[in-house]
């Protein structure tokens, strides 16, 4: 996803738009990968939970996009698609985390 975000808007000239979803992308990954390195699955399922948080930011960014007319219907419905996989599997870890394995 970060690179399809960097690639969508690198041209957009709405500075707070592209700050925004960027921020967001950026926190997806940051958080997943500073929640791993943390001493507990508590610690790191609160981390996922940050970047699933984070990932429908991005997704809701999309509808925001297609509405300004800064990327067409097809390719912000496949990313909203992505985003919405990402915020399911990332459900899926915490609730393994959350079991007795």
């Amino acid at each position: 996803m970060v690179n399809l975000i960097y690639s969508d808007f690198k041209n957009c000239r709405d500075f707070t738009f592209r700050y925004q979803i960027t921020g967001a992308r950026i926190s997806i990954m940051n958080n997943i990968s500073e929640g791993f390195c943390r001493k507990s699955d508590a610690e790191f399922r609160h981390f996922l939970s940050i970047s699933k948080g984070s990932s429908g930011e991005v997704k809701n960014m999309y509808y925001i996009g297609e509405d300004l007319k800064y990327i067409d219907y097809e390719t912000a419905a496949e990313r909203r698609s992505k985003c919405q996989k990402l915020m399911n599997g990332i459900g899926s870890f915490m609730k393994y985390l959350n079991s007795d394995r």
